[in-house]
């Protein structure tokens, strides 16, 4: 137990750094939100197609965990986002995650370029299927491949 506490301790230069952020009051619909700015800032769209999109994103310190290497929850937001938005269609209902599966195959250190590329794997009704690959841009190693399944009840054609 003493050594989960000592590796959840926060170290007085990260809680000084933490203390110093300023963000101010968020205005719905205007601004972006503290989740948008902080986790989704950086994410250059290179390409769109009907089932596919690529994107570009250059690591951040802040999403950088304590060995040096882009967090795990960062790749996982990365996938839970690309596949959300390869299945989005402006004007119904956000689709809500059904199931998400990652194999964390490497790593990513801070300001590697990834190239993230979203696929269409199926859809049945109003479930989707979505492929996601987060690869190092530079050298083309893969970093990790996700699996997202994703349900959205749209209104019916009839």
């Amino acid at each position: 137990m003493e050594n989960v506490k000592e590796y959840l301790q926060v170290a007085k230069e990260e809680s000084d750094r933490i203390s110093q952020l300023v963000f101010p009051p968020h205005r719905p619909h205007i601004d972006s939100s503290f989740y948008e700015y902080y986790a989704l800032r950086g994410i250059r769209v290179d390409r769109v197609e009907p089932g596919f999109v690529s994107c570009t994103f250059k690591v951040p310190s802040r999403l950088i965990d304590r060995n040096g290497n882009l967090a795990s929850g960062a790749v996982a937001n990365l996938v839970d986002e690309m596949g959300g938005a390869l299945v989005y269609v402006e004007g119904l209902p956000m689709n809500v995650s059904v199931d998400m599966s990652i194999s964390y195959l490497s790593t990513a250190k801070l300001d590697d370029e990834l190239e993230i590329v979203s696929t269409l794997l199926g859809r049945k009704g109003g479930y989707s299927g979505t492929l996601v690959l987060v690869k190092n841009k530079l050298t083309g190693e893969l970093i990790a491949e996700g699996r997202h399944s994703l349900f959205g009840k749209h209104a019916s054609k009839m």
